[in-house]
């Protein structure tokens, strides 16, 4: 889970849109729509961090279509401290 956290984090391009959307899911569950509000962004762009946060078991999801709730992963939840971590390390290059 740490190289695929660095690599959605750090190594990628969305990888701070991934990272806030990761604060916010483990703060409750939202859907797509939801969260493009809260984090101010666009609702194709987070449909598509969601489909590679999903894609990497870092969320998961219940329900079908515009109603679709998303989690963070089991095992996301269980690494979470991990993600802290990395964050920290590079997240006030960020801010």
């Amino acid at each position: 889970m740490k190289r695929v956290l660095w690599w959605l984090i750090a190594g990628t391009k969305g990888g701070v849109n991934r990272a806030r959307m990761i604060k916010a899911l483990n703060d409750r569950p939202y859907n797509a729509n939801q969260l493009s509000e809260v984090l101010g962004l666009d609702y194709k762009t987070i449909r598509h961090h969601l489909k590679v946060l999903s894609e990497n078991n870092v969320v998961t999801s219940t329900g079908d279509g515009y109603g679709t709730m998303y989690f963070l992963s089991q095992t996301m939840e269980e690494n979470y401290t991990l993600f802290e971590e990395i964050w920290e390390k590079i997240g006030n290059k960020f801010k």
